[in-house]
């Protein structure tokens, strides 16, 4: 069990550590963030941090030892880690979870065997899998794991592109069936030690090159639909017994189909825009439920739509003048990198 006013661990000091940190201090929760950047963005917004690789024993055991609580900021963490710190210290939400997620072909089987529809899809471990599921095609070649912001996937149209595909089978892959895609959608939800929830309506995304660029709120979506997001998160949420913040990603069909894309076990890129649309953000919600505070309850205050802040286009943001109704926010990354996720803008509108 979760002490009073514990001291926050966070694995990870990217842009969504350093949000939690930030939520954290506004909760008045010490942070300790164990990161292998030395020029993490977090470093400036935690109390303390750790510079090490993830899997060095030494560096892990000192990080246990000052918290007393474990969070992490992305899912790739190796799961022997995770466990080995479970073993002393709780960590939210429980490394099991990682496993099921960690893996496109698991996570999606996990998903349909709770009942909830994915695209079809087919493991892949060599060319003449995907030559055999034709009719996955026109689809999309994933690694079952890492990548993410359109990194490791390709695009399939046909069995000439599938027989011209230039990529060594040293690792397994999903071939997923695209969608005749309507609309994309998140739903963000935070379950509590107690089995509570706090559900944000649904969020509209919009992607480009397989990275989001922008995400909206609220979604231009009929309410069955909308409805229908929030129950299916929240069931996936029990199933896993999961303890903080997350994140369903969804496709909606030209019929008006819902299919779960993915799950993030973390807080989510396209829930930033609650910093400013609500009275308790995604960030500040995953530190109620992960110290076992007290949950508030969910009140939105602005519509609002976001826009993601990638590569070179950082420098154009940084010079701006901004109206109050407009919040830029500077991941401070030491480096600007194509495709790399630099900042957002959250623009906010009143309710009608």
């Amino acid at each position: 069990m979760v002490k009073s006013n514990p001291v926050l661990g966070i694995i990870g000091g990217g842009q969504l550590g350093a949000m939690l940190a930030t939520a954290a201090k506004k909760l008045k929760i010490k942070t300790i963030v164990l990161s292998e950047d030395e020029k993490a963005p977090a470093k400036k917004f935690c109390d303390e941090i750790i510079i090490s690789k993830y899997d060095k024993l030494k560096s892990i055991d000192n990080f246990v030892s000052k918290v007393d609580v474990v969070t992490f900021e992305f899912e790739n963490i190796p799961f022997k880690v995770l466990k080995y710190i479970s073993k002393i210290k709780p960590v939210f939400p429980k490394p099991s979870i990682n496993q099921i997620v960690q893996n496109r072909f698991t996570e999606k089987n996990f998903i349909n065997d709770i009942g909830i529809k994915t695209t079809n899809y087919a493991l892949v471990k060599n060319q003449s899998d995907i030559l055999n599921n034709e009719d996955l095609l026109p689809g999309l070649l994933k690694t079952c794991t890492l990548g993410y912001d359109g990194k490791g996937q390709f695009v399939l149209n046909n069995k000439k592109d599938a027989s011209e595909l230039a990529i060594q089978f040293n690792k397994e892959y999903i071939l997923e069936k695209k969608v005749d895609l309507k609309k994309e959608i998140s739903i963000v939800i935070t379950r509590f030690l107690n089995n509570d929830f706090v559900i944000y309506e649904p969020i509209e995304n919009l992607h480009v090159d397989q990275m989001l660029h922008k995400a909206k709120i609220p979604a231009d979506i009929e309410k069955i639909i909308s409805e229908k997001a929030q129950q299916q998160a929240k069931l996936i949420a029990e199933k896993l017994d999961y303890i903080g913040t997350m994140c369903v990603e969804y496709f909606i069909d030209k019929k008006n189909n819902l299919f779960v894309n993915e799950i993030a076990p973390r807080v989510h890129n396209s829930g930033h825009l609650t910093i400013n649309t609500h009275n308790s953000s995604q960030f500040e919600n995953h530190i109620r439920a992960v110290c076992n505070l007290e949950k508030v309850e969910l009140k939105k205050i602005y519509n609002a739509e976001m826009i993601n802040i990638i590569g070179e286009e950082i420098k154009t943001y940084r010079e701006k003048l901004y109206s109050k109704n407009e919040f830029f926010f500077d991941y401070l990354k030491s480096e600007i990198k194509e495709k790399r996720k630099m900042g957002h803008l959250t623009i906010i509108k009143p309710q009608t």
